[in-house]
């Protein structure tokens, strides 16, 4: 009993944190605000963070860790797939959406937010390599360098979206932009074949989301 009350004080801390900082900025941000919006004593947040730098390092540790998408039968479609349901959540999950804000926050410079860089930039380039293996990819593609284009674009779109619409056409826009950049490194039989409509973001989520345990 004691550690699943420990668990829940500490997801309820989390979760505090990212809503404040996805309000305020990191620089804006106090640790005032977030027990406050936690309803935990400061005994409590101290035991699981000793700092506000820990506390956004446990937000972005939340933002890509369900980055894995039912397999398809292509290597592409995955690739596909994994940006719209990350999209998806960008837009409609306050504790990825603030994620997202801290590691582009220029402000946050006293915190690592190499994270989420290296383990998205990580999964598209496995992703890439596999579609590759399987002649899916066109021959002059490399693909750790089509995956730091790739993720660079996606997060360029990302915040132009946030900025204009407040993420609402966000999987829309992912969707136009995978549009442009696959026909530069994909087959073009693939693309025929390729899935690219921005709903398809939340169909997967919520089909992923039916498979979690109920006390996720």
């Amino acid at each position: 009993m004691r550690q699943e009350r420990a668990i829940r004080t500490r997801r309820a801390i989390v979760e505090a944190s990212a809503e404040v900082f996805d309000k305020r900025g990191f620089d804006c941000a106090t640790i005032t605000e977030i027990l406050q919006v936690a309803g935990v004593t400061k005994g409590a947040l101290y035991f699981h963070f000793d700092s506000k730098e820990a506390l956004a390092l446990g937000v972005l540790s939340e933002q890509d860790q369900k980055l894995s998408v039912p397999p398809q039968s292509t290597k592409v479609q995955e690739l596909v797939d994994t940006a719209l349901v990350h999209a998806y959540r960008v837009r409609t999950n306050p504790l990825v959406r603030a994620g997202v804000r801290l590691s582009l926050d220029q402000r946050a410079d006293a915190v690592d937010r190499s994270g989420p860089w290296l383990r998205w930039r990580e999964t598209t380039r496995r992703l890439l390599h596999a579609a590759q293996e399987r002649g899916e990819l066109l021959p002059h593609v490399v693909p750790g360098e089509s995956a730091d284009v790739y993720v660079g674009a996606f997060s360029g779109v990302q915040a132009m979206s946030q900025a204009l619409s407040g993420y609402e056409d966000l999987e829309e826009k992912i969707a136009l932009l995978q549009r442009h950049l696959l026909p530069a490194i994909c087959v073009p039989p693939l693309l025929a074949v390729i899935d690219f409509s921005a709903e398809r973001g939340g169909r997967i989520a919520a089909q992923l989301e039916e498979l979690e345990p109920q006390d996720a």
